[in-house]
């Protein structure tokens, strides 16, 4: 399905005839031999480095190679021209044959074009947003949610066996913090004075029917009782309801985990003894002394023996503490275990979605993650920048505006679903991204998300214009098409935008970026556009040709192929394609 496989192979036929012919040396490694799309769309439909990869074995000038591989890739059928440039470039232009057999191919292939077989099956365990649940999801969450949800479907879309998961962190002392902002609720709710919640507590308005809740049931029976008595139980029963509140927010952006793993069960179950017996196991935990933080002098700092882990065996700045004074595990000691866990579940291939407040993070989790594995497994770190609300080009103070868009349920339920996905992904992640409520509900061509949207509505309304006018749209007759009466520069952009796709999503999958989608649709959406308003000022461009059936069925062929891309890729991101625009 991808024309650019075909390309790929008939450079390499090209590359054989001058092997046997003596020109290349037989067995070179071709692995690093590559067709794309030139730079300059002038040059052609595609450039190879071939010549420039295989000159030095070869004993020969690249521009040589290049003059040769151009007259060999001049022999294939659909080939029009294939010209030599410095420094040893070989440009290939297609004759229209080739271009105009991708429609039927997109056609024959549906929802599935653009899959692949690039991941082999392979296991990859995605974990993203894994907000701490003390709270409801802001839009800061969100666009590691949208993010991590868009690159597991782009990976399972070229064959990798993926598991969405969500990491709970409901151990450790924030949580505690939590059950105390319970009970403080709890006392309350039962009609006591109180007082003002107290500093570093969590003043969150969800809280209250927790612990109203706790107290209809169990009346004053907490209220004198030792802490030790309640407070694990009031975590989890906060916990429980954020993570409630959190499932139900990702399901309204259209996102569902496969597997929620807790810290609260690493810790109390043995798997962070085990993830640490292995690391010493190998001799990479000891007792020593880290060095002085960097920068400006702490003036209470001295230092203090601690359990270390050698991180710096793998690549890290320095080694990691995993134990604190007190004696407890440090968060890096329960990921350690977390990530073991992954490991043993069978997860070779890890990818960790966390905020950009998190870059000093990423070394020391690879490194401990290359040691858990033995050097089997590899984890990659995305981070995500930050999300700057704005309303109407003005930031957006959430902090004096009660009542409105506090929330990620604030801003989905006033913009949508899919809006607010889209523009998640206008952006790579690792970039700052802007967000206006006023922006992305416009309805213009600055809008990208109404772009792309308008694209596939636009092409539902020809089909609807078409079945009126009695003319037959279904889809023998569209591959029945004679695509050969599609001949102007226009058309045949447009089929070679939407043949391109499946290019597009291998390499995004490569790279880890979805956004690469988000950008092929918007020029996709450009091309058609360009088409649709061309065909306003030259009637002989128009769509439907009422008195010329062959051109409008070559035409409407052309127009599912597109959308059929449009569709496939909106769904990839986690849009819905819409039929009409309101």
């Amino acid at each position: 399905m991808n024309p650019f496989d075909d390309l790929s192979a008939l450079v390499t036929a090209a590359l054989g005839q001058l092997q046997a012919q003596g020109v290349l040396p037989e067995g070179q490694d071709l692995a690093r031999v590559q067709v794309e799309p030139p730079r300059d769309a002038a040059h052609g439909d595609a450039a190879t480095n071939a010549a420039l990869i295989l000159a030095k074995a070869a004993g020969a000038k690249p521009m040589d190679i290049a003059a040769a591989l151009a007259v060999a890739l001049e022999g294939a059928p659909e080939v029009d021209a294939a010209v030599a440039a410095a420094p040893g470039f070989v440009n290939l232009s297609m004759r229209r044959s080739f271009w105009l057999r991708r429609v039927p191919d997109i056609l024959a292939a549906g929802a599935l074009y653009g899959r692949s077989d690039q991941g082999g099956g392979q296991k990859v365990n995605v974990e993203f947003c894994s907000a701490n649940p003390t709270g409801p999801l802001h839009v800061g969450h969100a666009r590691g949610a949208v993010f991590g949800d868009a690159l597991s479907s782009l990976l399972q879309h070229v064959g990798y066996e993926v598991t969405r998961e969500y990491y709970i962190n409901d151990g450790g002392a924030q949580i505690d913090t939590l059950a105390r902002t319970i009970h403080h609720r709890y006392r309350e709710a039962l009609g006591m004075d109180v007082g003002p919640l107290p500093a570093g507590y969590y003043p969150l308005a969800e809280l209250v029917p927790v612990a109203e809740a706790i107290a209809r049931r169990d009346g004053d029976r907490w209220v004198m009782a030792p802490e030790e008595e309640w407070l694990e139980a009031f975590g989890q029963e906060a916990v429980q309801a954020m993570m409630r509140r959190i499932k139900g927010d990702l399901a309204a952006l259209g996102i569902h985990h496969d597997v929620f793993s807790s810290e609260r069960r690493l810790r109390s179950g043995g798997e962070v003894d085990a993830a640490l017996a292995r690391l010493d196991e190998q001799g990479l935990i000891y007792e020593g002394v880290l060095p002085a933080p960097k920068g400006k002098p702490i003036e209470d700092w001295e230092p203090t023996p601690q359990l270390l882990f050698r991180a710096t065996a793998y690549g890290d700045d320095i080694d990691r503490p995993l134990k604190r004074s007190n004696g407890a595990w440090t968060y890096f000691a329960a990921d350690l275990a977390y990530h073991f866990d992954k490991y043993e579940r069978g997860f070779n291939a890890m990818i960790d979605v966390l905020g950009a407040d998190h870059g000093g993070y990423v070394k020391r989790m690879q490194a401990g993650v290359r040691a858990l594995s033995k050097e089997e497994a590899r984890l990659d770190v995305m981070l995500c920048q930050l999300v700057k609300l704005m309303d109407g080009g003005q930031p957006l103070k959430m902090s004096k505006r009660a009542g409105r868009i506090v929330t990620l349920k604030d801003v989905v339920d006033e913009v949508g679903k899919d809006v607010f996905r889209f523009i998640m992904l206008t952006r790579k992640n690792d970039a700052a991204l802007e967000f206006d409520l006023v922006k992305v509900k416009e309805q213009s061509k600055d809008n990208p998300v109404f772009y792309v949207q308008y694209a596939h509505a636009r092409i539902s309304s020809v089909f609807r214009n078409a079945a009126g006018e009695g003319i037959e749209t279904g889809p023998p007759a569209l591959m029945a098409a004679d695509l050969d009466r599609l001949s102007d520069p226009l058309e045949l952009a447009l089929i070679r935008q939407a043949a391109g796709f499946p290019r597009i999503v291998t390499q995004a999958a490569e790279a880890r970026e979805p956004h690469r989608i988000a950008f092929f649709l918007h020029e996709l959406a450009g091309q058609f556009h360009a088409l649709w308003t061309t065909g306003k000022e030259r009637q002989e461009l128009r769509f439907i040709v009422a008195e010329d059936a062959g051109l409008t069925a070559a035409r409407l062929a052309m127009l599912a192929a597109v959308q059929t891309v449009l569709a496939a890729g909106l769904k990839l991101i986690g849009v819905e394609p819409v039929e009409e625009m309101h």
